[in-house]
């Protein structure tokens, strides 16, 4: 998502400056907790690397508690186009998975993708046998029935900033967790924003705030965790240059999150 990304973070700075066993009984229901630091295992799923950058303090912060945090990716990102001398296609790709490895180390999660679904592909005719929907549907069950986490994390239905790949993972994640009973389900929390109002530029990028009162679940973050948050970003190289990868954490900090990762729950 690198251009929304470069685009919000240079505005912000300017203003400013993620187990339980799976068929638990269902007469004992195991919803996974609310609070991502009181989790033992926390899958998020994303559409590409740096999404992860949304939401990275509280995903740092959690890894500090003691939580494993397993980031799962649907694309590699391979159609950037970011600000690389890169074409987009497996070179991209190859380079972009390599930055995610970087900004997994930077925060303490695990990386992994999903593999062969091609980037901006996930709204092409979803219902079609075979399509990049489905594909993502069936690798997306077999990586949670490997990990079983407590609590999983996707972007809400706006994608934050409309993005149709995000859109689609929200929809897809939500879709396949709500079908579970209770003692199976774990907790599926959307990152939103609640420190409005956006500055009017980033309103015009899609970027959708959501009203204070959703915000069930809001996880603070220290220096430690926004140092880390800063660490991942630089390792978006292909996607921003130097100067951005600077100021994005410090801005989202200070003009978004002020402290605390702001999520709430989809059921």
């Amino acid at each position: 998502m690198g251009k929304a990304w470069g685009a919000a973070a240079t505005l912000l700075a300017g203003m400013a400056v993620w187990t339980g066993t799976a068929g638990a009984q269902e007469d004992r229901p195991r919803p996974g907790p609310r609070d991502p630091l009181e989790a033992r295992s926390i899958l998020v799923v994303l559409a590409h690397p740096d999404d992860e950058l949304v939401v990275a303090p509280a995903l740092a912060a959690a890894v500090r508690e003691g939580v494993r945090v397993r980031i799962l990716y649907a694309t590699s990102g391979d159609a950037g186009p970011g600000v690389s001398e890169f074409e987009p296609g497996e070179a991209l790709g190859r380079v972009r998975r390599q930055e995610a490895r970087c900004a997994g180390d930077a925060l303490g999660a695990e990386i992994r993708f999903l593999g062969g679904i091609a980037d901006g592909t996930l709204t092409e005719r979803p219902r079609a046998e075979g399509s990049p929907a489905r594909r993502f549907m069936d690798l997306f069950t077999s990586a949670f029935l490997e990990t079983v986490p407590d609590t999983v994390i996707t972007w809400g239905p706006e994608g934050g900033y409309g993005h149709g790949d995000h859109r689609m993972v929200s929809a897809l994640v939500t879709e396949a967790l709500q079908t579970l009973p209770a003692g199976d389900r774990p907790a599926l929390l959307y990152p939103i924003i609640v420190n409005a109002p956006l500055p009017a530029p980033l309103i015009e990028q899609g970027w959708s705030p959501a009203a204070s009162d959703l915000a069930s679940v809001r996880v603070a973050y220290d220096e430690a965790d926004l140092a880390a948050a800063d660490a991942a970003a630089r390792c978006h190289a292909t996607q921003f240059d130097e100067a951005t990868r600077a100021m994005i954490a410090p801005g989202f900090h200070a003009a978004v999150w002020k402290g605390e990762v702001s999520f709430r729950n989809a059921f």
